[in-house]
């Protein structure tokens, strides 16, 4: 990994109890990292903390909304930032610890042979710790859903915790990607594997969040039931309705 970027682009809105614990810990991983924090306005002072850690470290870096604009289109603006910046690898990550640090480096292993590195929740066995049974539930079946309506061969097409080489980006009009929530994971994963991408999964363990409280709601979840035939069966007359992502 000689001479190649890395950046963790890690989506923030009121974060502050856990941003200036995870960015110092990701960046211990391997010097082959940096973080961008996209923050959506924070009334906690998310941006401000980052801000801080930034002044004292080149390999942080802050991008600050004017609001809450959503989780896809947090990561798009992230994307786009790696690409002007000529980042090899660009990693999706949580601010909350459900996503270990210390798994990074098995992303860049897992990287040098593929295109798409997904942290699995569901390739061996169900890693998910601290959940209710409800959500657990919702959260495998609809894992299946995805799988038997796009025909991705993914165990966990919505999960978070992800790698891409900078040249799925490049490919991936990211104009047009309409999804925010699981869904957006969803269109990201679909859109590679379309194109013939070398898709990996490698196991992780997902925690619940330390602190703070989940961004999940039923209209992301309502959003994810429908994309996925929106993707397989209608996709330019969704384009077509829905216009270009700003």
């Amino acid at each position: 990994m000689k001479n190649k970027k890395a950046l963790v682009i890690i989506p923030t809105y009121n974060e502050s109890e856990n941003i200036a614990q995870i960015v110092p810990e990701i960046l211990q991983q391997d010097k082959i990292f940096e973080v961008l924090v996209v923050d959506d306005n924070s009334p906690d002072g998310t941006a401000d903390i980052v801000k801080d850690m930034k002044n004292n470290n080149g390999r942080i870096h802050l991008i600050e909304r004017e609001g809450k604009l959503g989780l896809g289109s947090a990561y798009i603006r992230g994307f786009k930032y790696a690409l002007a910046n000529n980042y090899d690898f660009i990693f999706e990550m949580d601010a909350d610890f459900s996503h270990n640090p210390k798994d990074l480096t098995s992303f860049l292993i897992a990287i040098k042979e593929a295109d798409l590195v997904i942290g699995s929740r569901y390739c061996k066995g169900i890693n998910v710790v601290n959940w209710p049974f409800k959500r657990l539930l919702l959260s495998f079946f609809a894992a299946k859903y995805v799988r038997l309506i796009t025909g991705m061969p993914i165990n966990d097409p919505t999960g978070g915790f992800k790698c891409f080489r900078r040249k799925i980006l490049e490919e991936i009009d990211l104009d047009k990607i309409m999804s925010d929530g699981y869904s957006f994971q969803i269109e990201m994963n679909y859109k590679a594997w379309k194109k013939g991408f070398k898709i990996v999964e490698i196991p992780i363990v997902f925690v619940e969040r330390r602190s703070g409280s989940s961004k999940m709601s039923k209209a992301i979840v309502r959003e994810a039931i429908f994309v996925v035939w929106k993707l397989r069966f209608f996709p330019k007359l969704w384009q077509k309705l829905s216009g270009k992502r700003g």
